[in-house]
């Protein structure tokens, strides 16, 4: 197993782009490149900081990897006020995710773990 896939730091946000994927999926198709396009940028670069970062060999490329894993958890939070405002994310769906998106609250501990080392 790889280093990333220990962490679970990582594996919510996955499940979590999964349900991005699914959320977009219903997006109208004049979003495709534009905020359907960024929400799912935005999602996917989240855990795949994470595995960038877990496979470094330096600490300090970790924390640098987790800093830019926290803007992209930052941006997806704005694409998920902007698509609901829009009326492309309903209520409830606005709120599962957003939920879901409080997953990266364990990386503020890794992180603070990581540079401690």
């Amino acid at each position: 197993m790889r280093p990333h896939q220990k962490l679970d730091a990582w594996g919510k946000p996955v499940n979590l782009v999964v349900e991005v994927y699914k959320a977009t999926e219903r997006f109208s198709k004049e979003e495709k490149y534009g905020l359907t396009s960024q929400i799912r940028r935005a999602g996917v670069s989240f855990p795949a900081n994470i595995a960038e970062g877990a496979g470094r060999y330096f600490q300090k490329e970790f924390a640098h990897f987790l800093s830019n894993t926290q803007g992209s958890a930052s941006e997806l939070e704005s694409e998920f006020i902007i698509a609901h405002r829009l009326g492309y994310l309903s209520e409830a769906l606005f709120s599962q995710l957003m939920s879901d998106l409080e997953t990266h609250w364990p990386i503020t501990g890794l992180t603070r773990r990581i540079r401690a080392n």
